[in-house]
């Protein structure tokens, strides 16, 4: 294991480099008008692979291709197989003129490495393809089989990767999965990511009159849409801040003692908080933490509202319609089609004879939760722990990672999500980087990685 760290040290540079060359691949899946720019991107990555002595191909599909990337197969050796997950894709760069650099310059500033791409997610699983290099050019043998998938659709929903999945199952059948495309809460404390909470979505529309009409005329006589839209959505949670849907939390299941203390101790400072957000004051289902709200509970956010007149100055009107896009995050073991009835039947129940509601529903995404105390979860940790020379937190994550239930629906493998990003990286926002020191750090993380799962799958 000293060469592997020896050799990952000695060429650091080169990787920082390579990272570069990675980032200025404007590799943007949301815009037909790069598709060359991601199968250059794609190709760039085969050849990168290919050239540090793994056997890869790029998979067509009916998006963008996938790279696929194997470590060499020992003849006669019956090795544990582990799946490595990532994406070549990137957030669209725009408004560019909050950009302090170009966004596919890559540009250096202290420890920081600024770029679209270079956290989300490129610099994240080129860490632990540099590992898996210093492995084969030190001649260290793997303690297992990995098979790098690393997709170009996931800013876009990963369309194609399921279909993927289930071509594949047979080869891409594993121990577990690694996923490296998340975060950790602070400088140098690293994290294991156990939990996510999923989500559903859905539209809402009050319709009122037949057309906008002259609120001096007609107002007071009709209902105004846009007004019973607002009381209707005000009564969807209560004093404490629940949803206040019947049956909402039926099927919520509570943290475990051990949970809440692996929360506890996360740092946090509300002040600091509420600063970071630009908000007055913090606000959240009582009884429970800022962490547990924004991670472990579920909630009922409104997306967007539509009514009426947009344009500047003012229109007298009463609008004909109003409108609220609506998503629901979800813990485990909460249904997304369940929730979406509930609702439903909740929204439709609230809503006032005088107007006509129209409601749709939309996708939806299960929770995840992979039990903290089985032996890939701490195999993970103790990785964390040697890789940062810090004992690592647990966390559960607010937002989404659909991908995360397709391996565990299709390859029927948990995932071990190891993040690397800050919370200042600006994931998806202008002036996104990625700090060197992680990236340095998620190196020796794939480095000891490997010994620690093939462990626990003796």
């Amino acid at each position: 294991m000293n060469s592997i760290r020896d050799y990952l040290a000695a060429n650091e540079a080169r990787f920082v480099d390579e990272l570069c060359a990675y980032v200025r691949f404007p590799s943007v899946s949301a815009q037909p008008n790069h598709r060359a720019d991601l199968q250059a991107c794609a190709d760039w990555l085969r050849q990168h692979c290919q050239a540090i002595g793994l056997e890869a191909s790029l998979c067509p599909t009916s998006g963008h291709p996938i790279v696929l990337a194997r470590t060499p197969r020992s003849r006669g050796r019956n090795k544990p197989h582990y799946v490595v997950y990532g994406h070549y894709d990137v957030q669209p760069p725009e408004p560019f003129e909050l950009w302090k650099s170009a966004p596919f310059e890559p540009r250096i500033e202290g420890r920081s490495l600024y770029g679209r791409g270079a956290s989300d997610n490129k610099g994240q699983h080129l860490a632990h393809i540099n590992a898996v290099e210093a492995y084969l050019r030190t001649g260290t043998e793997l303690p297992c089989d990995l098979t790098f998938v690393i997709e170009g659709e996931e800013e876009v929903g990963s369309r194609s990767l399921a279909e993927f999945l289930k071509e594949r199952r047979q080869d891409l059948r594993c121990e577990a999965v690694v996923v490296s495309d998340n975060g950790m809460p602070a400088p140098g404390l690293p994290a294991l990511t156990y939990a996510l909470r999923g989500v559903a979505a859905l539209e809402i529309k009050l319709v009122g009159p037949n057309r906008d009409l002259h609120s001096g005329i007609f107002g007071g006589s009709v209902d105004n849409p846009a007004m019973a839209l607002c009381q209707l959505l005000a009564q969807m949670r209560d004093r404490r801040g629940r949803v206040a849907v019947p049956g909402f939390y039926d099927d919520v299941l509570p943290l475990t003692s051990y949970e809440r203390k692996q929360l506890a101790r996360l740092p946090f400072n509300a002040k600091s908080y509420a600063r970071f957000l630009g908000v007055p004051q913090l606000y959240g289902e009582r009884g429970h933490t800022s962490w547990e709200q924004r991670s472990a509970r579920p909630t009922f956010e409104i997306n967007g509202l539509t009514s009426g007149y947009q344009g500047e100055g003012s229109k007298t009107i009463v609008p004909s319609w109003a409108s609220a896009k609506i998503t629901v995050r979800l813990v485990p073991n909460q249904q997304p089609a369940r929730i979406l009835r509930l609702v439903k039947k909740h929204l439709e129940h609230l809503c006032p004879p005088t107007v006509r509601a129209e409601i749709k529903t939309g996708h939806g995404g299960q929770p995840y939760l992979f039990s903290p105390t089985s032996p890939a979860a701490q195999a993970g940790l103790r990785a964390l722990k040697t890789a940062f020379g810090r004992d690592p937190v647990l966390l559960r994550e607010g937002g989404s990672i659909p991908i995360v239930t397709d391996f565990k629906r299709i390859l029927g493998a948990d995932t071990l999500l190891l993040g690397l990003a800050l919370p200042d990286d600006n994931a998806h926002s202008p002036n996104e980087k990625f700090n060197l020191d992680n990236y340095a750090a998620g190196m020796r993380l794939g480095a000891a990685l490997w010994p620690e799962l093939a462990g626990t799958a003796a």
